[in-house]
C-alpha cells in the first residue's frame, strides 16, 4: 500500500515534471513552485500580525487623517451653529465617556497602587517620579524660553492684533501668593463629594476706607475664597494616596477593603478597553468639529503665525528630542518603539487636549504595550496627569515673552528666571482640562507685572497650542512611568544578585565547618551541583523542624 502510493505520488512528479518542460526537482502547484508559495504565505501571515498588533493605533491615525479631510469639505458649507454642534456630537460623546470614568479610574487606582506598594518603597517611587516631573518641566520651560528669544514672535508684527470676542474671556488677575495658597488649599478639599466637580479658588472685591470724607477715600482689595466649576484632581490624588497607606497600615481587616478597591479598579480598565474602539471614530469628529468651527484661520495665522510656530516647534524639540533621549540614557532602550506604543493615547490628547481624559486610555497602552506594571502605572499616571504639565509650561513661557515683546517690555535677567520658576511651579496646579494652562498664565504676568489683558490674544489661537501641550504632557507621563519600571528592574535584579552572593557565601562556610564525604552521597552538597536560593532556604527550613 505505501510502496502504491509511492509509485503513485513519483508518477505525478515525473508528469508535472514532463508538463512543465523544465529539469527541476521541486514540486510545482498551480504554477507555482511550493517553496514560492509558502514564501508567500508566510510573509502574508507577517502582515496581517503586525496589522492585528497595530489595529487601534492604524484606526486612530486614519481616523485622525479622515477628520481632517471631513473638515476641511464640510467647511465650504454654510453651516449654522447648531448645525456644527450636531456635527461634533460623536466627538463630544467620546470626551464624555472619558470623563465619566476619570474619578473612579483615578481614586481607585491611587488606593490599590499605595495599599500595594511598602511605604518606604512608594516614597522612593513618588520621590525619583517628582524629581523627574520637575527636572522635565523645567528644561521645557527653558526651551519655551530660548525659543521666544531665538524666533522673537512678538517682534516686527506690525499693528497689535484685534481680535473681538475675546475680552470675556481673559480670566480674573489674581495676586501670586493667593494663587499658591488655593493650590495648598486645594491639596485638603473640605468636602470630597464635592471636589469631584467643583475647586477652590480666590476672588476680590472692593472695600471703600475713609467714608468720612466723600471727595478723598482708598479701596481695599479683600480676597475672598469660593466654589468653582472644575475638579479638583489634587485634592483627590491626596485623599487616595493617604488612604491606601492607611489601609496597608491596618493589615488584614484593610484586606477586604483593599480587594475591593483592586475589584473596581480592574472593571474600570474593562471599560476602558470598550471606550478605546470607540476613540478612533470619536477623535475624527473632534478634529472634524474644530476644523468646521474655526472662523478665520487666514487672519488668525497672519498676526499669530510666529508665536504658534514657536510653541509647536518647541514642542517637537522637547517631545521627540530631550524625553525620548532622557528616557535613552537611564534605560538603554529604544525610546520610539515606546513612543509607538503609546500612539493611541497620544492620538487621543490631540483629538480631547485634555491629560485627565486620555488618563485611561494611557494606562491600558503603557501596560500592554510598553510592559509598564500595574503597580506602577496606575499610581504613577495619575499623578502625573496632575503636577507634570511640560507642554504647558513651555506654552506658558513662550507667552509671557510673547506678550512682553508685543508691548515693547524688555525683560531682565531676574525677569526671566521668575518666569522659568513660576511656570514650573504654577503647572502643578494646572487642570488637566482644556484651556487649563490659560488659567495660570495669568499667575506668571502678574508676576513680572505684564498686562493680562492680551491673553485674549492666547486665547484665540489656544485651540492648536493647547492639543500640542497635552500630547507633550501625557508623553512625559508615560516616559516616567517607563523610567520608573526600569528603576524597580534594576533595583529588583541588584537586590537577588545581593540574595544569591549571600547565599554562595553561607554555603562556603558550611563546607569549611562540616566536611562531607563525597563517598556519602549526601544529597545536598554534591561535586558539581549548584546551589540555588530556593534550595536552601527549603533545606534550613527542613532542620529548623527538626
Amino acid at each position: 500500500m505505501d510502496e502504491g502510493a509511492r509509485g503513485t505520488s513519483n508518477g505525478e512528479a515525473h508528469m508535472d515534471k514532463a508538463a512543465s518542460g523544465n529539469g527541476n526537482n521541486s514540486s510545482v502547484v498551480n504554477g507555482l513552485p511550493i517553496c514560492k508559495k509558502e514564501a508567500a504565505g508566510s510573509a502574508m501571515n507577517r502582515v496581517k500580525k503586525i496589522v492585528m498588533a497595530n489595529l487601534l493605533v492604524i484606526l486612530t491615525v486614519a481616523g485622525v487623517i479622515i477628520g481632517v479631510v471631513i473638515g476641511l469639505g464640510v467647511r465650504n458649507v454654510e453651516l449654522s451653529k447648531a448645525h456644527i454642534l450636531y456635527f461634533g456630537f460623536p466627538g463630544e460623546l467620546l470626551i464624555r465617556l472619558l470623563k465619566m470614568i476619570i474619578i473612579p479610574l483615578v481614586v481607585c487606582s491611587l488606593v490599590s497602587g499605595a495599599a500595594s506598594i511598602d511605604p518606604k518603597a512608594l516614597g522612593k517611587l513618588g520621590g525619583w517620579a517628582m524629581l523627574f516631573f520637575l527636572v522635565t518641566t523645567l528644561i521645557a520651560s527653558a526651551i519655551g524660553v530660548c525659543m521666544a528669544f531665538a524666533i522673537r514672535p512678538g517682534v516686527g508684527a506690525g499693528a497689535r492684533p484685534v481680535l473681538s470676542g475675546m475680552e470675556n474671556a481673559v480670566p480674573q488677575s489674581k495676586e501670586v501668593v493667593d494663587s499658591f495658597l488655593d493650590l495648598v488649599r486645594n491639596l485638603f478639599p473640605s468636602n470630597l463629594v464635592s471636589a469631584a466637580f467643583q475647586s477652590y479658588a480666590t476672588s476680590y472685591k472692593l472695600i471703600q476706607k475713609n467714608t468720612t470724607d466723600e471727595s478723598n477715600y482708598e479701596v481695599e482689595k479683600v480676597p475672598f475664597g469660593k466654589e468653582v466649576d472644575g475638579m479638583n484632581i489634587l485634592g483627590l490624588v491626596v485623599f487616595a494616596i493617604v488612604f491606601g497607606i492607611a489601609l496597608r497600615k491596618l493589615g488584614e481587616e484593610g484586606e477586604i477593603l483593599i480587594k475591593f478597591f483592586n475589584s473596581f479598579n480592574e472593571a474600570t480598565m474593562v471599560l476602558v478597553s470598550w471606550i478605546m474602539w470607540y476613540a478612533p471614530f470619536g477623535i475624527m469628529f473632534l478634529v472634524a468639529g474644530k476644523i468646521v468651527e474655526m472662523e478665520d484661520v487666514g487672519m488668525l495665522f497672519a498676526s499669530l503665525g510666529k508665536y504658534i510656530c514657536c510653541c509647536i516647534v518647541g514642542h517637537v524639540i522637547h517631545g521627540l528630542l530631550v524625553l525620548p533621549l532622557i528616557y535613552f540614557i537611564f534605560t538603554r532602550k529604544n525610546p520610539y518603539s515606546f513612543l509607538w506604543g503609546i500612539f493611541t493615547a497620544l492620538a487621543t490628547a490631540f483629538g480631547t487636549s485634555s491629560s485627565s481624559a486620555t488618563l485611561p486610555l494611557m494606562m491600558k497602552c503603557v501596560e500592554e504595550k510598553n510592559g509598564v506594571s500595574k503597580h506602577i502605572s496606575r499610581f504613577i499616571l495619575p499623578i502625573g496627569a496632575t503636577v507634570n504639565m511640560d507642554g504647558a509650561a513651555l506654552f506658558q513661557c513662550v507667552a509671557a515673552v510673547f506678550i512682553a515683546q508685543l508691548n515693547d517690555y524688555s525683560l531682565n535677567f531676574i525677569q526671566v528666571i521668575t518666569i522659568l520658576v513660576t511656570a514650573t511651579a504654577s503647572s502643578v496646579g494646572a487642570a488637566g482640562i482644556p484651556a487649563g494652562g490659560v488659567l495660570t498664565l495669568a499667575i506668571i504676568l502678574e508676576a513680572v507685572g505684564l498686562p493680562t489683558n492680551d491673553i485674549s490674544l492666547i486665547l484665540a489661537v489656544d485651540w492648536l497650542v493647547d492639543r500640542t501641550c497635552t500630547v507633550i504632557n501625557v508623553e512625559g507621563d508615560a516616559y516616567g512611568a517607563g523610567l520608573l519600571q526600569n528603576f524597580v528592574d534594576r533595583t529588583k535584579d541588584k537586590d537577588e544578585g545581593a540574595e544569591l552572593t549571600e547565599v554562595r557565601q553561607e554555603e562556603t562556610q558550611y563546607k569549611g565547618a562540616a566536611p562531607l564525604k563525597e563517598e556519602e552521597g549526601t544529597p545536598l552538597i554534591m561535586k558539581n551541583t549548584k546551589v540555588t536560593v530556593e534550595g536552601l532556604a527549603a533545606a534550613c527550613d527542613k532542620e529548623s523542624v527538626m
